[in-house]
């Protein structure tokens, strides 16, 4: 039976090996859970922002999403932007001194969640940056992102469009399941659907005729009399485009013969030096054009013309009361009558007119 010493010393061996495991296995959690490693360089990094949006101590430190860090504090410091914009929540961030050269100064500190609910992290984006690299207690530029919030806010004016939507669209719905409007009557309207039901039963049965043959239409679509003969006035114009084409016909000469195309030309050059010549004043129509003489003996007698004109018009002088007496009229109608009846009776009985008596003393 061991002793008491014996068993003292074996429970202290039993707690000095546990306590041993214990160390070792926090070592390891240690090794395996933190980005800057266990007795690493490592480099720290300050940012400051308005708010910590549910950071916490410990929290992943990403560059282009992959770890480098954990963010090693949080506190409230009295910090402006260079706009002058209060970001008052300062983080301290420990990232492993191997990714030095691709962090700079430029580069761009984000918070973002993973996914919509996940644990918030920071995000460090180098994508564009091209200034010098970080140093050890530098800071990062604040990449500002609207958060979940933000987004809710600014699309309340939109749900509230919608709702008001949607309540409009319900009250028309109500209404054209009450039956009230064009577009209630349209649907509901038993005598609307008899009278559709009623056209379209219609336009089957002429589609019917249609294709029966029968009716102007069948017989215009489906009388082979009608083909036969559009095809053979295709034929004839054919034909007669090919006379033309092979320069028979007066239609055919008339496009094809260069001598009409000469003709046309020579006429249409003597037409130009006619014009010419009348433009420099040559021969009698160039002199009617250009004579300034001419033109005012021509406007002179129009004018005359027109004077003559007017006083026949007025009755004036010999003529005018010829136009305008109608006793002259009626005596000179006189005249032809009676002498008309004298040409009848002349011919009627002429020896009663022309009989010569000879008296001889």
């Amino acid at each position: 039976m061991p002793s008491q010493k014996q068993l003292r010393w074996a429970e202290l061996r039993v707690g000095i090996t546990v306590v041993f495991a214990s160390i070792v296995l926090m070592f390891l959690i240690f090794l395996m859970g933190g980005a800057t490693g266990f007795l690493r360089p490592t480099l720290r990094l300050y940012a400051y922002v308005q708010n910590a949006s549910g950071l916490r101590n410990g929290a992943p430190v990403r560059l282009q999403s992959v770890d480098i860090g954990n963010v090693n504090k949080i506190r409230i410091v009295d910090h402006h932007s260079a706009s002058g914009a209060s970001t008052p929540v300062q983080i301290v961030m420990k990232i492993n001194a191997k990714f030095r050269p691709f962090v700079h100064t430029d580069s761009q500190m984000l918070l973002t969640t993973q996914g919509v609910l996940g644990e918030t992290f920071v995000d460090i984006d180098s994508t564009h940056a091209q200034g010098p690299v970080v140093s050890n207690d530098s800071e990062l530029a604040v990449k500002e992102v609207p958060d979940l919030q933000d987004v809710i806010s600014s699309s309340q004016g939109t749900l509230e469009n919608i709702n008001v939507l949607i309540q409009r669209l319900d009250r028309i719905v109500g209404a054209v399941e009450d039956q009230k409007g064009s577009v209630g009557k349209l649907i509901y309207d038993k005598q609307l659907y008899d009278n559709l039901n009623h056209s379209v039963s219609q336009v089957n049965s002429m589609l019917n005729d249609i294709n029966g043959g029968r009716g102007s239409l069948g017989k215009l679509l489906n009388d082979d009399t009608l083909y036969q003969r559009a095809t053979t006035a295709i034929d004839k114009v054919n034909t007669i485009a090919d006379t033309i084409n092979g320069n028979q016909g007066t239609v055919g000469k008339l496009l094809h013969d260069p001598a009409l195309y000469d003709h046309a030309n020579q006429t249409m050059v003597n037409a130009n030096e006619l014009i010419n010549g009348m433009n420099r004043g040559e021969g009698s129509l160039g002199m009617m054009a250009k004579d300034k003489e001419f033109a005012r003996k021509l406007d002179l007698l129009v004018t005359n013309l027109s004077s003559i004109a007017s006083e026949l018009q007025g009755g004036k002088g010999s003529a005018g009361k010829l136009m305008k007496d109608a006793a002259l009229y009626d005596n000179m109608n006189k005249v032809m009558v009676e002498t008309r009846d004298l040409i009848g009776a002349v011919r009627t009985n002429p020896k009663k007119y022309l009989t010569i008596h000879l008296k001889l003393f």
